[in-house]
């Protein structure tokens, strides 16, 4: 992976030369994913791997995303995951920047994902997820694998799959409800790679992993799932852009546990409440709307719906209150496991950070 200086004269993006879509084969419903139609904003978990944008699109997102100045402003990395680029896209990749905003874009992503959604906020936009290999090292990783298989094998156990105990990104949930995945690497010799997704009875189940320019859409800030690793490559560099529901009524339970640690606070604050008290706002024009109908239509005050209506928007400020920590009390680096779903998750979490104190 080389980084690169950037040249001023950059191009702009074009939906009719950087758009490349074909839709997915396939998208798993959270009914078939072996949960209920409650859990989340819609009913699609995942999408299978499906192209979106062109080769020259990528090679233009590589250039802004590899360059000196997003690695020297905006690198970050955690206990989950050793190299992030985090915030940058406004101020140093106007490209990526604008593939995301572009209405032709979230046309693509919310048909597929089966509610009209918009970027979550712009710091979320084109997070990049990296991790490289020496040539010794694919090949190392590689033969390991090769020599767990054989032994498999003689142990009379042949064709059970590669389980891979050193992930990319550990089992987790995401802070915002929807995510796309977009590859950035060659994944022509790649094995592996795929995305680990934990079904409603705790089965785990993988999605292949997107080639170079296709995206994988999945909602996950309700679905576990971990990435696993790439073999035969020495470089694998993953583009992740979060998304919401543009619907001020749809629910908002965003979480920032797993990027708080990772983000420029004034940034992620600012959007984070931003975006919600617009959310708020346009929540209240309308009860106020449907309030005085009624009183136009000369019908008695709903008091029942309203005092609920002022419980609920309580509850959003109260959550918003609970995720804007104060700077002092964040741990950089540091994400905790205080937003995932279920209980199994959080005490695996748990004994993994047992173990790696013991040793």
């Amino acid at each position: 992976m080389k980084k690169v200086t950037l040249a001023r004269d950059r191009a702009s993006f074009d939906p009719s030369k950087h758009l490349a879509h074909t839709p997915p084969s396939k998208v798993h419903t959270m009914k078939e994913l072996g949960y209920p139609d409650s859990r989340g904003v819609s009913p699609i978990g995942v999408s299978e791997p499906f192209p979106l944008f062109s080769t020259e699109a990528i090679r233009l997102m590589r250039e802004e995303v590899l360059s000196d100045e997003v690695f020297a402003k905006h690198k970050y990395s955690s206990n989950i995951a050793q190299c992030q680029l985090r915030g940058y896209a406004a101020e140093c990749a106007p490209f990526v920047y604008d593939a995301w905003k572009n209405p032709e874009t979230l046309a693509i992503i919310s048909k597929i994902a089966g509610v009209e959604l918009v970027p979550a906020m712009d710091f979320e936009i084109g997070h990049v997820n990296i991790s490289t290999n020496s040539e010794e090292e694919k090949n190392q990783a590689v033969q390991e694998v090769l020599e767990k298989v054989n032994r498999a094998s003689n142990e009379g156990v042949a064709g059970t799959p590669w389980e891979d105990e050193n992930p990319i990104v550990d089992w987790h949930t995401d802070s915002y409800p929807f995510v796309c995945v977009t590859m950035l690497s060659d994944c022509t010799d790649m094995v592996g790679g795929e995305t680990a997704l934990r079904k409603g009875n705790g089965e785990v189940v993988k999605v292949r992993g997107p080639q170079m320019g296709s995206a994988v859409i999945l909602q996950g800030r309700y679905i576990e799932h971990q990435a696993l690793r790439a073999l035969g490559t020495t470089e694998r560099i993953s583009m992740v852009t979060s998304f919401r529901p543009r619907a001020s009524a749809i629910k908002d339970d965003t979480v920032l546990t797993t990027v708080r640690p990772v983000s420029n606070l004034s940034e992620l604050y600012h959007g984070f409440a931003e975006y919600r008290f617009e959310i708020l706002e346009d929540r209240l024009r309308e009860a106020n709307r449907l309030m005085r109908d009624r009183e136009r239509a000369k019908r008695a005050f709903d008091t029942r719906a309203v005092k609920r209506f002022i419980r609920e928007q309580i509850d959003f400020l109260e959550h918003m209150d609970k995720e804007i920590v104060d700077d002092d009390k964040v741990i950089k680096g540091v994400l905790d496991d205080s937003h995932l779903i279920s209980e199994d998750l959080k005490l695996q979490q748990s004994r993994k950070r047992t173990f790696a104190a013991v040793d």
